[in-house]
């Protein structure tokens, strides 16, 4: 890797101006090998607006793991119609998720945690994996107040495995803030966010939260806190 993101953004970008610049600037330093993965959440459709609103020329692409909410759908229409864009929609390979359903059923993932990461692996992490290819920086909706294992997460970092620069550019933002800005620019969102669902995956392995759970307890409920990763942003 001949460049590190921190040459071109400053060592803490918090305001929007900062990240829009930032963005800008890794855009033209990484020019054709720059990728922003989005889920849809609040975070990741804020990145997709200041994105495409600047005509950033930042390929987006989203995992459809195949189980996802329909309003998860209809959010992704809402938002190609909105900006005329066509964000780039990755699934797994049809014949690994033949092998998992026939070989330990439709919901292996409630068994074990080792199930649940098998699953993970085929319908995300292989996907994410083949949307990877060729890019060198790679921008994420990451905040730190989305699971204890991200609060000493820096904003910048080298994805060793996969040997790609990543940027958190709403790393330091809260949940207020990003939908402060979402309502401003009437971004559209997944109207779940409003029925209690922060933390949209998988239909089977998403429900909506109580008031004072973690942002997380909706996400793979069943299992313990410590072990609710999925693979994509493994250390």
């Amino acid at each position: 890797m001949s460049s590190n993101v921190s040459s071109f953004v400053p060592e803490v970008a918090r305001s929007e101006a900062e990240i829009i610049a930032g963005l800008r600037q890794l855009a033209k330093a990484y020019a054709g090998r720059i990728v922003f993965s989005s889920s849809l959440s609040y975070e990741d459709q804020l990145i997709s607006h200041w994105i495409l609103a600047n005509q950033l020329p930042i390929r987006i692409f989203t995992l459809d793991t195949g189980r996802m909410f329909a309003e998860t759908y209809e959010v992704l229409q809402r938002t190609n119609a909105r900006y005329k864009t066509n964000i780039e929609v990755y699934f797994p390979e049809s014949a690994a998720v033949e092998r998992l359903v026939n070989s330990k059923g439709m919901f292996s993932f409630y068994d074990s945690v080792e199930n649940r990461k098998e699953c993970c692996f085929v319908r995300k992490v292989q996907p994410l994996n083949r949307a990877l290819e060729g890019a060198a920086c790679w921008i994420t909706g990451i905040r730190a107040e989305h699971s204890a294992n991200r609060q000493e997460m820096p904003q910048w970092e080298l994805d060793e495995a996969r040997n790609i620069w990543k940027f958190h550019p709403l790393l330091y933002w809260s949940e207020a803030e990003v939908k402060a800005l979402v309502k401003e620019y009437a971004v559209p969102f997944n109207p779940l966010h409003e029925q209690g669902f922060v933390s949209i995956g998988c239909q089977p392995c998403t429900r909506a939260i109580q008031p004072g759970e973690d942002f997380r307890a909706g996400r793979w409920w069943w299992e313990d806190a410590s072990k609710k990763e999925c693979g994509l942003h493994k250390a």
